[in-house]
């Protein structure tokens, strides 16, 4: 039987807040830090710590939920997610900022149901902002409902996400941040896409792009901000799956509305898909 979103989202909330008082407790993130498979791939002491908690302070809020957390190193979903709840959670989406001191980094949990996103929680503690969102009930930060930009392509911010230890998407991340740039107010690289889908869904930018982003980094995000009125698509504008990797762009509904913001359209040539 489906639980009340709305009770749910408020303990989710209460969770992802004390994994912000972890987040802004941490000292000394340098010599607590390893690096993963991959140049730039880093993990902290504190993501570890995070995801710990988050794991054993949600179970009692589903006992039956799945979980899929970045820091397990998992890359495929599993059978038994297509059935049942599963949290997938980012416990701090944006390590590397994390790790220099760049804000912000967020916690993301969202909460499928039979594979889908149901629910969706991203807390930002350093500017104590909460969003969350449920599916077909609309998306808010701190309680306040909002919505996706309606300026065109050419008024608005675009935001993207690369990754270093992805070398060979980057000369088409960049040739495409070059193409956006010269149609639209601007570029910027947040460094958390968690966060860039938060930022669209508050009505800060036009379009947010990525050619490859683990679960984890988008499924709480995406619902939030499609639930603000954004339109978003893997990187050919197919739906998006959750059920592993993907390649993810968003669009505003100004920007959906005019049409023309997908990757292939903006090149002028069709896309190979994103790295597997």
């Amino acid at each position: 039987m489906m639980r009340e979103g709305s009770e749910l989202i408020e303990q989710i909330e209460a969770v992802a807040r004390r994994a912000g008082e972890i987040m802004l407790s941490a000292s000394d993130i340098e010599r607590k830090t390893s690096e993963k498979e991959g140049h730039g791939n880093f993990v902290t002491e504190y993501d570890r710590k995070v995801q710990e908690f988050l794991f054993q302070a949600l179970k009692p809020l589903l006992p039956e939920a799945h979980f899929l957390g970045e820091e397990e190193g998992e890359e495929c979903f599993r059978e038994e997610y297509r059935s049942g709840y599963t949290f997938v959670i980012d416990p701090i989406d944006g390590t590397a900022n994390f790790l220099a001191g760049i804000r912000p980094s967020v916690c993301s949990i969202a909460l499928l149901a039979d594979g889908e996103p149901w629910l969706a929680v991203i807390y930002n503690p350093y500017h104590d902002m909460m969003l969350h969102a449920e599916r077909g009930k609309g998306a808010f930060c701190n309680g306040k409902r909002i919505g996706s930009c309606q300026r065109d392509l050419a008024h608005s911010m675009v935001l993207f996400g690369t990754a270093p230890y992805y070398d060979g998407l980057q000369d088409l991340t960049f040739a495409l941040a070059r193409r956006y740039m010269n149609l639209s107010m601007d570029i910027r690289r947040l460094g958390a896409a968690a966060w860039d889908l938060c930022q669209m869904a508050l009505g800060a930018a036009g379009v947010f792009y990525e050619l490859r982003l683990g679960l984890w980094d988008f499924a709480a995000g995406a619902l939030i901000a499609e639930e603000a009125g954004c339109i978003v698509t893997d990187i050919e504008g197919r739906p998006l799956r959750y059920d592993g990797p993907s390649g993810l762009v968003a669009a505003s509904a100004g920007v959906a509305r005019e049409g023309h913001y997908l990757p292939e359209e903006i090149l002028g040539f069709q896309m190979k898909g994103e790295e597997k």
